[in-house]
């Protein structure tokens, strides 16, 4: 059993004094068993977070910062026939006019059910079949692009940009130009879509924008039968609701984070990887002595400096 876990910390102030008083003993003594090996350091500004890291190194995909193809890979899993054509996971979504800048609104909050989706994607399709893309219809927040101008194409994921500044995950590029060129000519469109203004009379958020993500081509991957990959900290972490995410770190330490402690016990194989914002550390059960574990869990330090340090 592998477990992943997104969102284990964030930089957040609230996250960090939510942390310090934070239980969560079954992690702790998970800590004491497995050691730590293998730990993907990055930033707080890389395009791909350390979630999408680590699980691309499970899966044996490869690809540079903001290059990870998980569009062609979610796209085949939605059984479109994606070929060796670069991909793009085109996201629909609200985005938040403020005073001085404009922020993502999570696409969770829509609500977009399959009707509406498919009739906002049907008013912008022809923005981009007339400028020689290929548009597929994956599921309500999962529209898919495909177009020679994605491939490897650097694009920042959804989960860095969601209740931020989208210019900071917009750098000069002159291919970024040509989506931004695009996003503006689907605003204008979606403006005058029926489907939002039916959403806007009752009372919805409106689709006006959309998030590009995840271009490139489908690569072949490993099988990872064992990968358990629980985003249940996820939502609370990015609507930065702490007592939420206490909440589901706790649902957490009981259910998944146990069911490894027992198996880790039994000296069957485990391992766990923790992910924040910046890096990503992965912990597996080496063999050792029960002296060398007694003594590790005499020097294991607290869990929240761990957490914090991601």
């Amino acid at each position: 059993m592998h477990l992943l876990i997104p969102f284990a910390s964030t930089l957040a102030e609230g996250c960090v004094h939510t942390l310090r008083d934070l239980q969560l003993p079954n992690l702790s003594r998970l800590l004491v068993r497995l050691a730590p090996t293998q730990r993907d350091h990055g930033d707080e500004a890389s395009f791909s977070p350390p979630h999408e890291r680590a699980l691309a190194v499970v899966l044996g995909l490869t690809g540079t910062d903001g290059c990870l193809p998980w569009a062609a890979r979610r796209a085949a899993l939605d059984g479109i026939a994606v070929g060796d054509a670069a991909w793009g996971l085109l996201t629909p979504a609200h985005w938040h006019l403020a005073a001085d800048h404009v922020s993502l609104v999570d696409p969770a909050q829509l609500t977009l059910d399959e009707a509406d989706s498919r009739a906002l994607l049907d008013a912008v399709r022809g923005l981009f079949e007339g400028a020689g893309w290929r548009v597929a219809w994956g599921a309500p927040l999962r529209w898919y692009v495909a177009h020679e101008a994605l491939r490897d194409l650097p694009c920042a994921a959804l989960d860095r940009v969601i209740g931020r500044n989208v210019d900071r995950w917009l750098p000069p590029n002159p291919r970024v130009a040509l989506v931004r060129r695009l996003q503006s000519e689907v605003q204008m469109q979606l403006y005058l879509a029926p489907a939002n203004d039916a959403r806007a009379a009752r009372g919805e958020l409106v689709v006006n924008s959309f998030w590009l993500s995840g271009c490139g081509v489908r690569q072949s991957e490993r099988a990872a039968p064992d990968l358990q990959l629980d985003d249940s900290l996820r939502a609370s972490a990015l609507a930065e609701d702490w007592a939420a995410w206490a909440e589901a770190w706790r649902a957490l330490d009981a259910g998944p984070l146990a069911t490894l402690l027992q198996r880790a016990e039994r000296g069957e194989a485990a391992t766990l990887t923790l992910c924040g914002e910046r890096d990503a550390q992965r912990f597996e059960l080496m063999p050792q002595s029960p002296w060398a574990r007694l003594t590790r869990s005499l020097r294991s330090p607290p869990v929240a400096p761990l957490l914090e340090a991601l």
